[in-house]
């Protein structure tokens, strides 16, 4: 982990994603619990970039709650960008407007989150990749 801080190309990533891996580090590949990782344990405190802080995975959360709007934009945004395949346009403001909305009336589920994208105008008319004549002819 020392070598993504002292990297600068690494350290510009891994600067805003490792609060959020180490906040959970008490969880497992399968998502048990734990108190250690073999013979050290676990230190799960982080600060996010606004400068809060939180020391468990419970505080994060209650930190992340806080800015349910916020949040859920940001993670509506991810997905939809991993559901297409390609980055957000302009053109695609009005549906993450609408999927936030809806996931707030929603209480926040995630399932209604996989739901409101798979449903989303982007999603039901964005267009496979062009075959290549080459793979095209196998």
């Amino acid at each position: 982990m020392e070598k993504h801080r002292s990297n600068a190309m690494c350290a510009s990533c891994h600067q805003r994603m490792d609060t959020l891996g180490f906040g959970l580090e008490n969880y497992d590949a399968i998502g048990r619990w734990r108190t250690k990782d073999g013979k050290f344990n676990i230190d799960a405190a982080g600060t996010f970039p606004n400068g809060k802080s939180f020391t468990s995975p419970a505080e994060m959360r209650t930190l992340l709650k806080a800015d349910a709007p916020e949040f859920t934009r940001c993670l509506t945004e991810k997905m939809l960008i991993y559901a297409l395949g390609r980055g957000l346009e302009r053109y695609d403001r009005r549906s993450v407007e609408s999927i936030t909305r809806n996931l707030a009336s929603q209480n926040y589920k995630f399932q209604n989150l996989i739901y409101e994208v798979a449903h989303s105008l982007p999603f039901q008319s964005r267009r496979g990749e062009a075959v290549r004549k080459e793979s095209a002819s196998r």
